[in-house]
């Protein structure tokens, strides 16, 4: 007979992308994810992360390592780190020099969380990238030359990362396929699913990522993080009016009309038609809404029928006292 996973035996975390509110600056933003990891700091959290986006007027963690620089060097115990910096995006050289610098600031809190997605649309992929556009990125070659410039080992090479080298950092692949899944089973690394915009194949990713998994110097045993939507409030009623922000920001997302966070409203059905609402409630598929009551039934039937070891929530509430109280019920769920 299995046994029952316990929701206290599992790591909870926060996945923030700055996201800008309507009426609001990117300042506000930043201001308010700087109250929010200070509370989670207090409440338990394990690690609280940014994720790498641009050109998109309701993300404002575009400049990632800076924003986990500003994070960490005003909290003191809580892990902070990248989910994830878009690896084509940048040269391997680069963000072993500014994560080894975060981790020489913060030693043992800085987490480097890698994705192959740009991060962007086309336009803003080619200014970021310029001439490299449409050369091929090796992501697993990159992650490899990141390793080296963090070993000791490599202080003997003619290229060398001041600071990073002997520095350490744990490395994370991010995923939302099964791509990501065989990757970072072969290089024996902890394995963090999107779950929370792509959960088509998050299961089958998991067997996967399981079954090939070859432990390595940073890890004996398989290791996984699920990213999902949390809206958690003193009711199921007041969640679910709360949760419509989110449900607008996905309709944004597939209608390619993005704005920033809406406020929530009473009803949905002016703004979408059946099609849509479909695709967003697909999408949003491993979302936990509701009471707290509510949720922790429901994460811990999610722990037990998938196994993760963390569970990282992302919440996009417009009201930032809405906002706190919903993690703050979050983290209790767990404790």
């Amino acid at each position: 007979m299995n046994h029952k996973i316990q929701l206290k035996q599992v790591k909870y975390s926060i996945l923030d992308l700055a996201t800008i509110r309507e009426g609001h600056t990117p300042a506000d933003s930043f201001h308010s994810s700087l109250e929010l990891a200070r509370q989670a700091e207090s409440t338990g959290y394990s690690r609280y992360w940014f994720a790498e986006h641009h050109n998109m007027p309701n993300v404002a963690s575009s400049a990632t390592a800076v924003l986990i620089g500003y994070i960490a060097g005003n909290t003191h115990t809580l892990r902070v780190g990248s989910g994830g910096i878009m690896l084509p995006n940048h040269a391997p050289l680069i963000v072993a020099e500014q994560f080894g610098t975060l981790a020489s600031l913060y030693p043992g809190r800085i987490d480097l969380g890698l994705g192959r997605a740009p991060g962007s649309d086309q336009l803003t992929s080619r200014a970021i990238r310029g001439q490299n556009m449409n050369a091929p990125h090796h992501f697993f070659q990159d992650i490899r030359q990141l390793q080296t410039f963090f070993s000791t080992d490599n202080s003997t090479s003619a290229l060398r990362s001041f600071p990073g080298e002997g520095l350490d950092i744990p490395i994370w692949i991010l995923g939302s396929s099964t791509d990501s899944a065989h990757l970072s089973a072969a290089m024996g690394l902890p394995y963090a699913f999107a779950s929370h915009f792509a959960p088509t194949e998050f299961k089958r990713a998991l067997a996967i990522y399981r079954d090939e998994f070859q432990p390595s110097e940073q890890l004996d045993k398989p290791y996984v993080l699920a990213c999902v939507n949390v809206v958690a409030a003193a009711d199921d009623k007041e969640a679910r009016r709360l949760s419509t922000s989110v449900q607008r920001l996905f309709l944004g997302v597939i209608t390619g009309r993005r704005e920033p966070l809406q406020p929530p409203v009473d009803d949905m059905s002016g703004f979408w038609d059946e099609p849509q609402k479909y695709m967003v409630e697909q999408m949003l598929q491993y979302s936990f809404i509701g009471s707290k009551e509510k949720i922790k039934a429901e994460l811990e039937a999610f722990v037990n029928e998938t196994g993760v070891d963390e569970v990282m929530a992302t919440s996009h509430i417009y009201d930032v006292p809405a906002k706190l109280l919903s993690y703050r019920l979050f983290a209790e769920v767990f404790q």
